[in-house]
């Protein structure tokens, strides 16, 4: 067997990391479809959205948008795009600033956010569960667990 490095470890704990977010992203997001007909990155943005506020600062711009569900910028944009469709987003342009668009969760967007949260939270918790029992994924669950406290 081939001797273990520092940087071969901590290749291997990077790739476990990135294991358990694959599964769980995926059995999220296959509740999340089947329940509610959004995927995880709807679902994510939905949530980064309906806690925004009319006050000071209170918008976020599309790039703020992007850099809180980590996508690009123009991947942002046909996810909103795609939501708007739905009649779940709706955009407007800045009153203070005309090259700023700014993105609200609509009415019909807010029920639907309400009902997919008890599921996000449910296939969340069942997908730790499930990576909990193996050996090389368990300390990462019991850090996501413990971060929570």
């Amino acid at each position: 067997m081939a001797e273990s490095t520092p940087s071969t470890t901590l290749a291997q704990r990077w790739s476990a990391l990135g294991l358990l977010h694959d599964r769980i992203d995926a059995h999220v997001g296959r509740e999340l479809e089947k329940k509610h007909e959004l995927s995880v990155r709807e679902f994510s943005l939905l949530e980064v959205l309906s806690r925004q506020h009319n006050g000071d600062g209170g918008h976020l711009q599309m790039a703020q948008v992007a850099d809180a569900v980590a996508l690009s910028q123009s991947a942002t944009t046909r996810l909103v795009s795609r939501l708007e469709d739905r009649g779940l987003l709706e955009r407007y342009l800045c009153p203070t600033d005309r090259r700023g668009i700014y993105t609200d969760v609509t009415a019909a967007g807010k029920t639907l956010l309400k009902q997919a949260r008890p599921t996000n939270s449910r296939a969340l918790r069942e997908a730790l569960q499930e990576a909990s029992d193996e050996a090389e994924l368990a300390p990462f669950v019991r850090a996501v667990r413990e971060s929570g406290r």
